[in-house]
């Protein structure tokens, strides 16, 4: 599969291997991690280490794509701290605002659907908190090169959930299989024909949360738009058209 290629194994053997590349320009990282002491620390750490550096630091989701774009980073850090749908979803968001920028998650999660969505998002690599410095300074060495970087003991797991037998010729349920549980209730939420507004008040999350969904879930499903997006997820049992549906006027694109 193309998302595999060059996939690099998080193994000791490959901990002790010196990475052989000449650096001409340091690799310019974002943080983004809600917890103030977790973000210094980091900080401080990368700064230290020869050949990075911090363009910048976000401890709040919605500040996120504005920072990106203004900081241009080469390696976004991700930290994941418990609200995995809101946080997941600034993975396609950030690729659609920077095409070339390497995304590596940095979680205390080791749950396999968790790695295994980030990786179908678009994310280049995982890492465990729990980890040492060491660790995630070759990670985002590896990311940066265009590798995958993944935890030597999910890597099998993950690699045989995303590639069992039959699951390969059964795309579109593969596609639908990386949906989060909030994904789906955006999507009953526009099948009924609600704006963002609508959607953000019936959710309690903010419009800019909601525009990061419907980024992820048109990415996700192959759409480009939310009349697309219902059509699509009615063919496939995702949602009901209500009896009135030969009345359903075309929904706008994101706000």
């Amino acid at each position: 599969m193309k998302m595999f290629a060059g996939l690099t194994q998080a193994s000791q053997a490959s901990i002790d291997k010196p990475i052989m590349r000449k650096i001409e320009q340091p690799i310019r990282i974002m943080l983004v991690e809600e917890h103030r002491t977790m973000r210094a620390g980091m900080c401080l750490l990368i700064e230290n280490q020869p050949g990075f550096t911090v363009v910048a630091e976000v401890s709040n989701s919605a500040d996120v794509l504005v920072e990106a774009k203004r900081a241009q980073p080469d390696v976004v850090i991700l930290g994941l701290n418990g609200h995995e749908d809101e946080e997941l979803a600034l993975v396609p968001a950030l690729l659609e605002c920077i095409p070339d920028v390497h995304i590596l998650l940095q979680t205390a999660i080791s749950d396999i659907k968790v790695h295994q969505q980030a990786i179908c998002l678009g994310a280049k690599g995982v890492v465990l908190k729990e980890q040492s410095a060491e660790i995630l300074f070759k990670a985002i060495a590896r990311v940066h090169a265009g590798e995958v970087w993944l935890d030597g003991r999910l890597m099998a797991r993950v690699l045989s959930e995303l590639v069992a037998p039959g699951k390969e010729h059964d795309v579109e349920k593969m596609k639908i299989a990386t949906l989060t549980q909030r994904e789906h209730q955006v999507i009953l939420l526009i099948g009924e024909g609600l704006k963002n507004k609508q959607i953000a008040d019936r959710l309690f999350i903010s419009q800019t949360t909601v525009r990061h969904h419907l980024t992820s879930i048109f990415s996700k499903l192959d759409v480009t738009d939310r009349l697309a997006l219902v059509l699509y997820a009615h063919k496939h049992g995702l949602i009901k058209l209500p009896s009135n549906a030969s009345g359903f006027n075309r929904p706008k694109k994101i706000d």
